[in-house]
């Protein structure tokens, strides 16, 4: 389904898109499962993911809890996408590299057909921005601004409560790592 030249699409149809894209699953966003949370921003200021202050993507260059609350709220539904894969244990770094890679490229495509009809579209990824190999965070503009998405969490998202409240699962079991993107349209 190639969406350029239409401006009538719906969330059913962009769920169906985002299975063709190759996502394990999809489902339209509660837009009320939307909670700003200081207490998520403060686990990205423990910077275990040593992205904290070092990329455009991530607090504090995301923007305040208040600029991301007030963005949001001029979005009136979305879309929540998620890729799902095994692994053959609970450290199978090579499967978690895998299935993050993919659910990017995927989420990368999807958003790409989304701007084409909804423009000012306000995608949410899983994880900091990998675009560069070194972002260019604080000291330069960012290289690619029209590519690059702030994470869920990084807009303080608990994303599991998000996930549940929008009807998708967000532990599919032992042995399964679960990327989790959203796309909030107008």
């Amino acid at each position: 389904m190639i969406l350029t030249g239409r401006d009538d699409i719906s969330i059913e149809e962009l769920v169906a898109l985002s299975y063709e894209i190759g996502f394990s699953h999809a489902a339209p966003l509660a837009m009320d499962a939307l909670e700003f949370r200081e207490d998520v921003r403060a686990m990205c200021s423990e910077d275990k993911c040593h992205s904290y202050g070092r990329s455009w993507s991530c607090p504090p260059a995301a923007g305040t809890l208040e600029s991301v609350r007030s963005r949001a709220s001029s979005y009136s539904r979305g879309i929540i996408v998620q890729t799902c894969g095994s692994m053959d244990g609970d450290f199978d770094l090579d499967s978690i590299h895998e299935v993050s890679r993919a659910h990017k490229s995927n989420f990368d495509a999807l958003v790409r057909q989304v701007r084409t009809i909804f423009p000012g579209c306000l995608p949410m990824g899983a994880g900091a921005c990998t675009i560069c190999r070194r972002c260019t965070y604080p000291g330069r503009p960012c290289r690619h601004p029209s590519r690059m998405y702030p994470s869920m969490e990084a807009y303080g998202l608990w994303v599991s409560d998000v996930c549940l409240r929008s009807g998708i699962e967000y532990n599919y079991g032992p042995h399964t790592m679960t990327y989790t993107s959203c796309i909030l349209i107008g």
